[in-house]
């Protein structure tokens, strides 16, 4: 079955960009065009009243799309759950994340930036407002505007979207966007069967049928509910569905193995050369990611037995080819080519255009493969490449989330079948990626976004990158970030 359609969008006037619609900013229109006529007059022009001008037929020039700039991030270093950060709420990892981003690049002062975006999956009822309460507690002006967003996944990379749109039209010059996660500090509900009789207490009109109510309370009521870590239609969590993928791609262990091996090793290249100097913040005695192995051989990592897919002949899927549960956050800062040239800022890169997509991983081809949950970007990269007249062999880095290793095979499959050009593996995730860094479900976005900015302003090469983001509930965000 098809994915549904997404309209991507460009947010710049670089050339061979995407200039598709978007709900964000609508369809554009030429300036002076005369609006289209609507039949039958209004009871105001009938009456000789002047008519209210619809919003829809305004002959006013739509307002020009600016080029959104990259001016860099910062992000914690991530560390397993039930480790370091084990008693650190999202908020005070995303505040740390965003007091290193306001130092760094000094924005401390009034109105320096004009909204802040940013989001997690996993989330207390105490988190309902994170992204204000964040501004609240940190360094950045309490001013500034904020809103939460979430897309699974694809956080981190929506919550940059939804800023650089804003900042295209001209709605505002600047914005941090990005996302935190705990899996340690995970949010333990209620029993469903005890709410619901402490409900029908706090209902109840008299002293006794407040009692009556709770009288009904046992012991089993008092186990909490816990988050469970499974596809709310299928019942199958994240890695058995990846499992399934990889048996109808034919991914093979070896290939897995390699691919999580080279994740470690470039990443741990990265830190030795300094790379992530101006990235990564200290925060909680940590200053580089702590599941990051820098010994990982594919040798080593085939004796790890498998985890996922043990229903089925040979297994391929284990702990060290598959992203841990993982603590951290991570923020962008975007803005105007005006903002950064008063700041006195040089831009990273530009966000140039971006797309999602969804599959239907409950009824669609799921054991062929053409819908696996994590394969919603095999169907977005060709939509956003062909709107932007770009094959995979115009970017000089691709940037694929790690999830699992079989999930990025299978993706770089997915893309040659539909007619686009293998992945050179010497472009892909050249500074390691989730497998090695650990995966914040809502900050991994954000995290790539800033690592492939500078890896395009620290290149002399063609000057742009792509990343493609896997995210629950069969859905997918990439986008293209380009030097020029």
């Amino acid at each position: 079955m098809s994915p549904s359609e997404s309209s991507g969008t460009s947010t710049g006037d670089s050339s061979g960009t995407s200039t598709g619609e978007s709900s964000g900013t609508g369809s554009r229109k030429s300036p002076g065009a005369t609006p289209a006529k609507r039949s039958g007059g209004s009871s105001a022009k009938r009456s000789g009243a002047t008519p209210v001008q619809r919003s829809g037929t305004s002959s006013a020039p739509a307002p020009a799309v600016r080029r959104v700039a990259v001016i860099g991030g910062t992000r914690i270093p991530f560390a397993r759950s039930d480790g370091p950060y084990a008693t650190a709420s999202n908020q005070d990892m995303l505040t740390a994340a965003l007091d290193g981003l306001v130092e760094r690049y000094g924005l401390g002062d009034p109105g320096a930036v004009g909204e802040f975006v940013a989001g997690a999956v996993l989330k207390h009822s105490r988190d309902f407002n994170l992204a204000r309460e964040t501004v609240l507690g940190s360094e950045l002006d309490a001013r500034t505007p904020a809103y939460d967003i979430q897309q699974a996944c694809g956080t981190g990379l929506q919550a940059v979207i939804a800023a650089a749109n804003k900042i295209a039209l001209g709605q505002t010059e600047a914005a941090i966007a990005g996302g935190a996660d705990t899996a340690s500090d995970a949010p333990l509900g209620v029993n469903d069967r005890l709410r619901r009789i402490l409900l029908e207490a706090r209902r109840a009109k008299s002293l006794g049928g407040r009692v009556k109510a709770l009288s009904r309370v046992r012991p089993s009521h008092l186990v909490p509910d816990i988050p469970r870590n499974a596809e709310p239609r299928t019942k199958l969590s994240m890695g058995e569905h990846a499992a399934v993928t990889a048996r109808a791609w034919g991914v093979t262990r070896e290939a897995q193995d390699e691919l999580a091996a080279a994740s470690h090793r470039r990443l741990a290249a990265a830190y030795e050369r300094g790379f992530f100097e101006d990235l990564v913040v200290p925060f909680r005695g940590l200053d580089r990611d702590q599941n990051l192995r820098p010994g990982s051989t594919p040798e080593k990592l085939a004796a790890l037995k498998p985890v996922f897919g043990l229903d089925g002949e040979h297994p391929t899927m284990t702990a060290g080819n598959s992203t841990p549960l993982t603590d951290g956050a991570a923020l962008v800062l975007l803005a105007s080519e005006e903002w950064a040239e008063r700041r006195g800022l040089e831009p990273l890169a530009y966000l140039t255009a971006h797309e999602t997509a969804a599959v239907d991983f409950v009824h669609g081809d799921v054991a062929g493969g053409e819908d696996g949950l994590l394969m919603a970007p095999a169907y977005a990269v060709p939509r956003m490449l062909e709107r932007a007249g770009l094959g995979l062999d115009d970017f000089e880095f691709v940037e694929v989330h790690e999830a699992f290793a079989s999930q990025v095979l299978a993706t770089l499959e997915a893309w040659e079948k539909r007619g686009l050009d293998p992945v050179d593996r010497a472009r892909l995730n050249v500074n390691g990626s989730s497998l090695a860094t650990g995966h914040p479900f809502a900050a991994t976005g954000a995290r790539i976004v800033a690592t492939l900015a500078k890896s395009l302003a620290e290149s002399g090469g063609s000057g742009r990158g792509l990343i493609s983001v896997c995210a629950a509930g069969g859905q997918g965000v990439t986008a293209i970030l380009e030097r020029r």
